[in-house]
């Protein structure tokens, strides 16, 4: 992608300029700890919800230098909305917002586990208009631009023909995998259920047709899912919350609900009334 023009009042954004500042911030800001946090690196937002230092130089060094980019702009952050969830406002103001996870999959990243990326979403009057997921190990970038196509690099990506429900491949919550896995999830199974521990690269692997379905719950947080909903949506994909069968938007905060992605609408509803077979909904 070249540029994306947001808006007629807004300066153009260089989608290559926001890749290289994504880049930067990971070259030198997250992989240089990987494999080497100290103890006094690591702490604890909640019990099993790990904060690294890696988190928060991210956050500090993504959050001033696209604002800057941007003038007028400013974001809402995961480790910022930790200590002031009021933050989360901003994403219903008609200045642009940029939608930062400096570091989504941060108990693989503190327990040496190569499976984490940095998300970026830009947010206009509440609706992603670009999104960025970046792998730093891999150095890879999928982007996407509203209206303009998914890409990983100079190769856009295009979702193909969907496959049968028992050929794909699923990203689903503790509990329906372990049903999955015990055999106790109905007579029509997918041919294999997973979980990352990373949602943004679940994104990357959506987008790319690797996976083919993945289910969230527990409250849909804008970082985790901006870009993501986007860039799926660009390759040909569909997504839509449970409950009111709405397209996710980052102005609904943090929702609690759960969030299905598919290949296309009609597989989102066969994915749903097979999911519901398998359980009562408990959990993601």
């Amino acid at each position: 992608m070249k540029a994306a023009h947001i808006g007629t009042t807004l300066p153009s954004i260089d989608c290559a300029t926001v890749a290289d500042i994504i880049r930067d911030t990971a070259r030198e800001e997250i992989l240089p700890r990987f494999g080497n946090l100290s103890a006094s690196d690591i702490a604890e937002k909640r019990p099993g919800d790990p904060v690294t230092i890696a988190d928060r130089m991210a956050e500090e060094r993504l959050s001033g230098e696209l604002t800057a980019l941007l003038p007028g702009s400013t974001f809402v952050g995961e480790e910022m909305t930790e200590t002031d969830p009021g933050t989360l406002s901003r994403l219903k103001e008609a200045r642009p917002v940029w939608i930062l996870d400096p570091l989504d999959g941060t108990r693989n990243f503190a327990n040496n586990k190569n499976c984490f990326v940095v998300i970026v979403a830009l947010s206009i009057g509440g609706e992603t208009v670009a999104g960025w997921i970046h792998d730093p190990v891999a150095n890879e970038t999928i982007t996407a631009e509203r209206g303009a196509g998914a890409w990983s690099g100079e190769t856009r990506l295009i979702l193909g023909p969907r496959p049968s429900f028992e050929t794909m491949t699923g990203a689903l919550g503790s509990s329906l995998r372990r049903r999955f896995a015990e055999g106790r999830v109905g007579t029509r199974r997918a041919a294999r259920v997973v979980r990352y521990g990373s949602s943004g690269r679940e994104h990357m692997d959506l987008a790319r047709g690797v996976l083919h379905f993945a289910r969230y719950g527990g409250g849909i947080k804008p970082w985790d899912h901006a870009a993501g909903s986007l860039i799926h949506a660009e390759a040909g994909g569909y997504a839509a919350l449970y409950g009111s069968g709405k397209p996710y938007r980052p102005d609904m905060g943090i929702v609690r609900d759960m969030l299905l992605f598919a290949p296309d609408m009609p597989s989102w509803h066969e994915i749903v009334s097979i999911l519901a077979a398998w359980s009562d909904h408990e959990g993601s």
